[in-house]
């Protein structure tokens, strides 16, 4: 039997150990009410949880707690996109991912369940890619964002991979900013102020040099219709929430993309919807960005036989303001989230979603056709 002295010892010995620790009453170690507690009628009940601060690791052994961390899934980020980089913290504040454990470290490679792999990064002859076997439970996820016309073709990789992240509406990962349905029916749209009707972002010495069909359509336009041109290769104003104020202040706005492919509708086609503008769009055909926003929210350049057609329309559009309102009927029902601007965070909501999709996905596949798939 203990004597009281070994109990006191005993009750002294775990207050110097544990420094607060609540705990229903023991006989053992009495559950004593502090003086600070009588003073302020505090009183603690015995089904309160325990709050534990651990003073001192006895006998020097660690113990750690992170289990919830060590029971995610790793995803490797085998290379930074254009050296890119951002806090990962970002997936949990941005977009409330925090389903994996992302890294950009390399020794975790034997680890990870996910292996994302920027395709821009690769070398021709395949130097920089991992060397290590793969685990079984492990998975190659191919990374691109860019359209077929501006990826590069690289020997070697087809069989390499299990999964595909891509715009692409059939990848395994499809990234791409949504809309997504209101919560309040009953709030109004406002439409921002206009002090432009018609404009575009792009770099100003492209418009009058390059020959793609955009610039090509560019030319054309401005000789019915004004256009005012943002430079986006030196214009600061077009970071940030500039970037959707200087949009927002248009009553319409060129979404003209670079190249045309299915399912290539980029953050030029969201960036006007979200600021509250008509989007102008030259890309895929009209059946194909109505998978994505309301046939009545955008105006596509097919619409119209030639691009004086075209100005002529939205001439008319300027003076007819309820016709002008139509295209922003969508709004009773969905809201545009304003995409992110900064530099560093171009790639983010990508390797975010590939975090998602690893923490969720666990069959395992291999994309035996890598081009074959995504060149069509």
């Amino acid at each position: 039997m203990m004597t009281p002295a070994s109990n006191k010892t005993l009750c002294l010995a775990t207050i110097a150990a544990v420094l607060l620790y609540f705990e229903p009453p023991s006989a053992v170690c009495p559950f004593t009410t502090t003086l600070a507690q009588k003073e302020n009628n505090e009183s603690v009940t015995s089904n309160e949880k325990p709050i534990v601060l651990l003073w001192f690791w006895p006998l020097g052994v660690k113990f750690d707690f992170t289990t919830q961390q060590k029971n995610k899934p790793v995803l490797l980020l085998w290379f930074w996109p254009k050296n890119k980089t951002f806090d990962f913290q970002d997936c949990k504040t941005l977009f409330k991912i925090d389903s994996c454990h992302l890294t950009d470290d390399r020794s975790l490679y034997s680890r990870a369940h996910g292996v994302l792999v920027f395709h821009r990064a690769i070398k021709d002859d395949l130097s920089n890619l991992p060397t290590l076997p793969r685990a079984r439970f492990q998975r190659w996820i191919w990374f691109n964002m860019d359209s077929p016309t501006n990826t590069r073709t690289i020997a070697g990789i087809e069989g390499l991979f299990n999964l595909t992240l891509s715009y692409r509406k059939d990848a395994d990962i499809h990234v791409r900013w949504k809309l997504a349905l209101k919560k309040n029916t009953d709030e109004d749209f406002v439409l921002p102020k206009k002090e432009r009707l018609l404009c575009w972002t792009v770099d100003s010495n492209d418009v009058h040099t390059k020959s793609k069909e955009r610039y090509n359509y560019y030319r054309e336009l401005v000789k019915h219709i004004k256009v005012d041109v943002f430079n986006s290769s030196s214009d600061g104003s077009l970071k940030g929430e500039n970037y959707f104020l200087n949009i927002s202040s248009c009553k319409f706005y060129l979404s003209f993309e670079n190249s045309i492919h299915r399912d290539y509708i980029t953050e030029t086609f969201n960036g006007p919807l979200a600021a509250g503008t008509v989007p102008i769009v030259l890309g895929p055909p009209r059946r194909n960005y109505e998978d994505f926003a309301p046939g009545t929210s955008f105006i596509h350049v097919n619409d119209f036989p030639d691009a004086a057609t075209l100005a002529e329309s939205l001439l008319r559009l300027d003076k007819d303001n309820e016709a002008y309102m139509r295209y922003f009927n969508w709004r009773k029902f969905y809201t545009a989230r304003l995409h992110l601007t900064e530099e560093k965070h171009e790639f983010a909501q990508a390797i975010c979603q590939a975090c998602h999709h690893v923490s969720i996905n666990k069959v395992y596949r291999a994309v035996p056709h890598l081009y074959k798939w995504f060149l069509l």
